[in-house]
């Protein structure tokens, strides 16, 4: 096994070409320090039996449906790279558009806002967020600890521990009753309880309470929409993501709640992916 070349590992892998890539890339890196460029560049290169030892296992994870994010502790989201574990859901590309629609109010808003990010899994969107808008404070919540203490890592790994406050508990629960803020923006367990797809792909092996409410899917939404108004300033917006065929529901959660100037967001599938208001 150890005569094999890079080329011949990539070859011999059962795995889709691009994921295989991928996480032979990721072996090459931890023990080479080298980019994955050099798949090409060096492809005739033979692993060490340490190497070779890690491809397999990361291989053979794969083929049991281990997400990749989780085998390789990484995932791009919008402008960052976060480290993912499974603690936390894995970010996913449509819940970057919660991330623009909040650059966008920011901007709008002359470049500063107070924002609040409600359940915030490994930090994806306070941070990208953050990044984006240095000027800009920004208040981040989970119910988990664990969550929480991969979001921490992320911001200290990205430099952004002075901009992104975290605070533990459920939903609003985790900041004070007088704290207020220009906007607000959530990505909450919106999946039913017993949808089949949580035992599909990817999502058997992320946390279950970061997918699904236990309940309708909209629980959740529910509560975060109906308190809304009591930490929004005035005019400012909420906004959160749901499923692709919860958006109905959505809106009249929102129009129930008093907000005004509800729009639908759709996401680069065209599903109608975020809802948002103004207070």
């Amino acid at each position: 096994m150890a005569d094999f070349s890079l080329r011949d590992l990539l070859r011999n892998s059962t795995l889709p070409q691009s994921e295989a890539r991928l996480l032979l890339g990721h072996v090459i890196e931890q023990h080479y320090q080298l980019p994955r460029s050099a798949l090409i560049s060096q492809d005739d290169m033979k692993l060490s039996e340490n190497a070779l030892t890690d491809w397999k296992l990361l291989e053979n994870k794969r083929l049991n449906g281990e997400p990749i994010a989780y085998l390789v502790g990484k995932k791009g989201f919008h402008n960052i790279e976060l480290l993912v574990r499974p603690g936390a859901l894995i970010p996913r590309p449509e819940t970057e558009l919660l991330v623009e629609i909040g650059l966008r109010e920011i901007t709008r808003l002359g470049g500063k806002a107070k924002l609040l990010d409600l359940g915030t899994g490994s930090g994806a969107i306070a941070l990208a967020v953050a990044k984006a808008a240095p000027h800009s404070l920004v208040i981040a919540t989970d119910q988990s600890p664990e969550a929480l203490a991969i979001a921490k890592t992320n911001a200290k790994h990205l430099h952004l521990e002075a901009q992104v406050q975290f605070f533990q508990g459920s939903w609003y629960e985790a900041i004070g009753k007088d704290a207020i803020f220009d906007l607000i923006l959530s990505n909450p367990p919106y999946i039913e309880s017993g949808d089949p797809h949580l035992n599909q792909g990817d999502l058997r092996f992320e946390p279950l309470e970061a997918l699904t409410d236990q309940s309708n899917g909209l629980s959740c939404l529910e509560v975060i929409i109906t308190q809304a108004t009591s930490f929004l300033k005035p005019h400012g917006l909420i906004a959160v993501e749901h499923g692709f065929d919860q958006s109905d529901a959505v809106l009249k959660l929102m129009r129930t709640a008093g907000l005004r100037d509800i729009q639908t967001h759709l996401d680069l599938a065209g599903h109608h992916r975020v809802a948002s208001g103004r207070k």
